[in-house]
């Protein structure tokens, strides 16, 4: 369900005008980003949360402290692997949310982390 979300997302952010630079991209110790783009001069890391329901809380509360810090780090570290990114820097979620027919409902809360 994780890749559907994604390409979910993805498709939202380009849709939005942002531009993805990488998309998976893992850093071997801490983890993985899953959605890295580019908003005017902005870099946006992008979390992304599906959930079908309810039973394991919202999208947002499943980013939990010690999530946050990890993506930090994650976002370090693609900083530094990609010296000529630069700008200013933004956390993102995007909430996906498949229904049992059409679109999926989606969320994009910027700013978030």
């Amino acid at each position: 369900m994780g890749g559907y979300g994604e390409r979910v997302a993805v498709r939202l952010l380009i849709d939005a005008g942002m531009v993805i630079l990488d998309r998976n991209w893992r850093d071997g110790r801490r983890g993985e980003l899953d959605i890295v783009a580019r908003d005017g001069e902005t870099i946006v890391f992008c979390e992304v949360k599906t959930r079908r329901g309810a039973a394991f809380g919202t999208p947002a509360e499943a980013v939990t402290p010690a999530k946050v810090r990890r993506l930090r780090q994650l976002a370090a570290a693609w900083l530094a692997a990609h010296p000529g990114a630069g700008g200013e820097v933004r956390f993102d979620l995007v909430a996906v949310h498949p229904q049992p027919s059409g679109p999926a409902v989606t969320e994009h809360l910027r700013a978030i982390l």
